[in-house]
């Protein structure tokens, strides 16, 4: 694997099709996505929100579909205050050409769309604290107070161009952002770091890592912050997993498990239970296809746990259910996964297939249940939702 190739394994889990019309790359007829030509469907309904229906009846144990008010497009991520307040955003494909940002809301019974996001956002990355305190992020930075969307203009990096995917909020009132910033090519990228002080967005200073990028947050507490990603391959080393760590004052960033000779390890999700209890998960691969790759920290060091090795099983998230069962999600491809953690063993367990390409995950504080959403394995840019009740 080479640097440019770690790239692509990243994107996968962003939406390709935003980012596609993000960087001008259009076909006519067609959209570039993941190194996929989708050829262009016919221009969906652009109207104004509306109810598509009640829940299926809850199967225990099983993942379902559930009906989104979006025929065409792309949900990015996903984010739950509870069992009746879930939040996604994402796309609708207008034309072969242009898109429209949307929040879609779960009610506890169906999905409506809640509102339009302004224009150029295409949102990658989603944070709830509060109904009326949301964060997305994308090509730049959008807030919504419970009645509108607001743009918020990403600080100027001197690296290059900002690009976010992920954001998490803390409780003293901060958002935090990470991605990449790009001088021009994305192989070519180093980190990036943001901290919203409720003003402005405002570029962190980090550790000279090299070429690289993080592609997920999770905060312990205002001074407990920890940043996954991926140090890109050169010609002399292979791709290796990145953490960072925020202690209040500065980044730094903490050692991950070396891999074996030849082995290339990324971390695209990461999830804090606490602060000596932390899990981050991405892929791994020597040869062949990918695998699930997950460490842990415990206070001291992160260590690699036993995960099975599934073919095309990269993983992109992982989060505690409300039951305590930790879940882990992802796959590329036609393939989606989701592993179990099985804490008397001490390794990750396959569990029933979520049943969709995987852009976003969530928990659902208080329940045992679990979304993910993304597009259908078939079919032409058909956005889908899947449901775990646990």
């Amino acid at each position: 694997m080479h640097t440019n190739t770690s790239s692509r394994r990243r994107q996968f889990g962003r939406s390709s099709m935003a980012a596609a019309l993000a960087a001008g790359v259009v076909a006519v007829g067609g959209l570039i996505a993941a190194g996929t030509v989708w050829a262009g469907p016919a221009p969906a309904p652009a109207g104004a929100a509306k109810d598509v229906g009640a829940a299926p009846a809850r199967v225990a144990g099983q993942w379902q579909p559930t009906a989104v008010p979006v025929a065409k497009g792309d949900l990015t991520a996903v984010a739950a205050l509870s069992d009746k307040q879930v939040w996604s955003v994402g796309y609708r494909l207008k034309s072969d050409t242009q898109l429209e940002a949307v929040a879609l809301k779960w009610d506890g019974t169906s999905w409506k769309q809640q509102s339009t996001l302004p224009n150029g956002t295409f949102p990658q990355a989603l944070a709830v604290r509060s109904a009326s305190d949301i964060w997305t992020v994308g090509a730049t930075a959008a807030h919504w107070d419970g009645t509108s969307w607001t743009t918020r203009s990403l600080d100027r990096d001197p690296a290059g161009r900002v690009t976010p995917d992920a954001v998490v909020t803390t409780s003293d009132g901060k958002a935090w952002t990470a991605g990449r910033a790009v001088p021009q090519g994305i192989k070519n990228g180093v980190p990036a770091i943001q901290a919203w002080d409720g003003t402005a967005w405002r570029r962190q200073t980090l550790p000279d890592v090299g070429k690289g990028e993080l592609t997920s947050l999770t905060a312990v507490a205002p001074d407990d912050i920890w940043a996954a990603g991926t140090s890109f391959a050169t010609d002399s080393t292979a791709q290796t997993a990145l953490l960072l760590h925020w202690d209040g004052t500065s980044w730094t960033r903490v050692a991950a498990p070396a891999g074996a000779t030849g082995e290339h390890r990324w971390l695209s999700g990461i999830t804090a239970l606490g602060a000596d209890d932390i899990w981050a998960v991405g892929g791994s691969a020597s040869t062949g296809a990918d695998s699930p790759y997950a460490v842990h920290w415990d206070g001291k060091k992160w260590t690699d746990a036993k995960a099975p090795a599934i073919a095309d099983g990269r993983l992109r998230a992982v989060g505690m259910a409300g039951d305590g069962t930790l879940w882990a999600v992802g796959g590329q491809g036609a393939v989606s996964v989701a592993l179990r953690f099985d804490a008397q063993q001490r390794r990750w367990e396959q569990a029933a297939d979520p049943g969709v390409v995987v852009r976003g995950f969530t928990t659902v504080p208080g329940s045992a249940d679990l979304w993910t959403v993304g597009i259908a394995k078939q079919g032409d840019l058909l956005p889908a939702v899947t449901r775990f009740t646990g």
